[in-house]
């Protein structure tokens, strides 16, 4: 049997899988709208009262909910402090190539910076 914080992982994975085209579109929305420059998905399995729902996690679709945000939310609700914003946008990924989520679990909460597209040949230099 495996341990229920692995499981809990394999289970946000396999739902991202299914995400991804979803989520694709509601971060080409929120650019094109010029929602935020930092798009954020929150995704968790409580009632959440931040953000825009965009996926329900109900037994068919998925166990974890999406909700998109944004830095400046985060920001605003004091998630990340005023002073942070820099660190914050300094490590933030590409959107063009991450989505920026936000996982919140029993286990804490958790940045993870997610391939837009499924990678599953990636080129690392002279080594191919």
């Amino acid at each position: 049997m495996l341990n229920p914080s692995i499981e809990k992982f394999l289970q946000l994975e396999d739902d991202l899988r299914r995400y991804r085209k979803a989520l694709n579109a509601a971060l080409d929305i929120m650019l094109e709208e010029d929602v935020s420059l930092y798009p954020i998905f929150i995704l968790h399995q409580q009632e959440l009262s931040m953000g825009v729902p965009v996926i329900d996690g109900n037994g068919n679709n998925g166990i974890w909910s999406v909700h998109a945000s944004s830095l400046e939310e985060f920001v605003m609700k004091n998630i990340i402090q005023n002073d942070k914003v820099l660190d914050f946008q300094k490590v933030y990924k590409d959107h063009n190539h991450h989505f920026c989520l936000f996982v919140l679990s029993e286990l804490g909460a958790q940045f993870i910076f997610y391939p837009r597209i499924e990678e599953i040949y990636q080129e690392y230099g002279a080594l191919n």
